[in-house]
């Protein structure tokens, strides 16, 4: 199916290549790289996922800044090859529990030999972690996450009052503990990317939710697990209005447009008690993804505002609001707003007091840009940026400027109310108690408001 498979880091240096057929020549790595680093002075903007080059198909994902490559002279299906790199780069992260550069370079013979057991000759053989552990018998060098840079504000929970091992997601599935121990705990994360678009008046044109039940277990023995959800959950309209619904952080019924669930997961008290029975496979894996247009509560309210002060100045102010709750906090929100192409000086100002903001004015793309460390529920932020044009705006201003755009993650907050009511792990035996960590996070997928 493929003929090359191929890892590059962002300065292009091959870190691993395997050659399955022979079929592509040894350069292909090097005529990649320089065909997607110039694609953009080409004016074509970013490299498409799948291109072809003198009669070789190139396939690529970005993963954490590395380049997963594959490629054939075949007519393969995209989504097949796209897909199987994804896979690939989830199979390495397992193994290794750190996915970047230093890692993979440090265990270059273990991936080697992942590799060989889930391509052969070209074609995928498996990409289950759990299936490659009967094959592959090295040991990972765990790289030292203290030594990694820091991971995003989602990398570390509160559950009550304790606090979420940052080193949730850095741990191999293979690896023991030191002194050959092995600690038994399960992580379930539900992570939410929200679309939300607002008109110039405020109110909410169009909203969607693209939900994941992401599971990771370090579990030994495979036991089964109940996963149980809302019982209000409902699939589907069924005839319902979009606006039956309460607070969104209280009850009500909960509605997902459609879901699909992972191979491992037993559907069969599903439609009675909405329970999800399943014997987790080694890895990371997704239990669930689901899909949500009914009408929510967005965590933000943006207001922007731009007026002429003059027939070369005029005056930005943005305002943003948080509606969440006090006791959540939401982390590295950037608020970006293009501004009229004749824009040549932004100066800003903030409200007093404000800290660990920043404020800049991208004058080669003529952008604003307004960062923001956290912010605490039910608070409200403010921005005033005073613009200066190179020539009178012969049209109106507002046209020229927006719309604008914001990006945020927050922890411990769902938009859809979708919740886990339990995690309940066969026993087997009366001391048999592992950890079970149950974690939510909210981020922006497109956050737009239109001038």
């Amino acid at each position: 199916m493929i003929s090359q498979f191929f890892v590059l880091s962002q300065r292009g240096d091959n870190i691993v290549f395997r050659d399955y057929r022979g079929e592509v020549p040894k350069g292909s790595a090097e005529i990649f790289f320089r065909k997607v680093k110039f694609w953009k002075e080409d004016g074509e903007g970013d490299a498409p996922p799948v291109f072809n080059l003198d009669g070789v198909n190139y396939f690529h994902v970005k993963v954490v800044g590395l380049l997963f490559v594959a490629t054939t002279r075949i007519n393969a299906s995209p989504s097949l090859v796209l897909e199987l790199l994804q896979r690939i780069a989830r199979v390495i992260k397992d193994y290794l529990g750190v996915l970047n550069e230093d890692s993979l370079r440090r265990n270059f013979v273990l991936v080697y030999e992942l590799l060989d057991e889930v391509i052969d000759f070209g074609y995928v053989q498996t990409t289950s972690t759990e299936v490659l552990k009967s094959y592959v018998f090295n040991e990972p060098i765990v790289v030292d996450a203290a030594r990694l840079p820091p991971l995003g504000p989602a990398s570390i929970f509160v559950q009550g009052s304790k606090r979420m091992p940052g080193t949730a997601v850095t741990k191999s599935v293979v690896a023991n503990e030191p002194g050959g121990r092995k600690r038994e705990e399960i992580f379930v994360d539900i992570i939410e990317k929200i679309s939300v678009t607002f008109s110039s008046s405020g109110y909410i044109l169009t909203s969607e939710i693209d939900g994941t039940i992401q599971m990771k277990s370090y579990l030994t023995g495979n036991p089964e697990i109940r996963l149980a959800l809302n019982e209000d959950l409902s699939i589907g309209r069924g005839g319902r209005s979009i606006y039956d619904y309460s607070s969104s952080s209280g009850g009500g019924t909960v509605i997902l447009d459609d879901c699909n669930f992972h191979e491992s997961v037993h559907l069969d008290n599903f439609d009675t008690d909405r329970t999800l029975v399943l014997v987790p496979p080694e890895g990371e894996f997704p239990v669930m993804n689901y899909r949500m247009t009914q009408e929510f509560k967005p965590p933000f309210r943006i207001n922007a505002l731009i007026e002429e002060a003059g027939s070369l100045k005029a005056e930005v102010i943005l305002k943003v609001r948080a509606e969440f709750a006090s006791s959540i906090t939401a982390n590295t929100i950037m608020i970006q707003m293009p501004l009229p192409t004749f824009t040549t000086r932004v100066s800003f100002e903030l409200e007093p007091g404000a800290v660990g903001n920043t404020t800049d004015f991208k004058e080669a793309n003529k952008r604003l840009e307004w960062g923001l460390k956290k912010i605490v529920g039910g608070s409200e932020h403010t921005l005033r940026a005073r613009l200066t044009f190179s020539q009178e705006s012969h049209g109106n201003i507002v046209k020229e400027a927006g719309p604008v755009s914001m990006t945020f993650t927050i922890p411990m907050y769902n938009a859809s109310r979708l919740q886990v009511k339990y995690l309940q792990i066969a026993k087997k035996s009366k001391t048999y108690n592992p950890y079970r960590w149950v974690r939510y996070v909210t981020q922006a997928n497109s956050y737009v408001a239109r001038l």
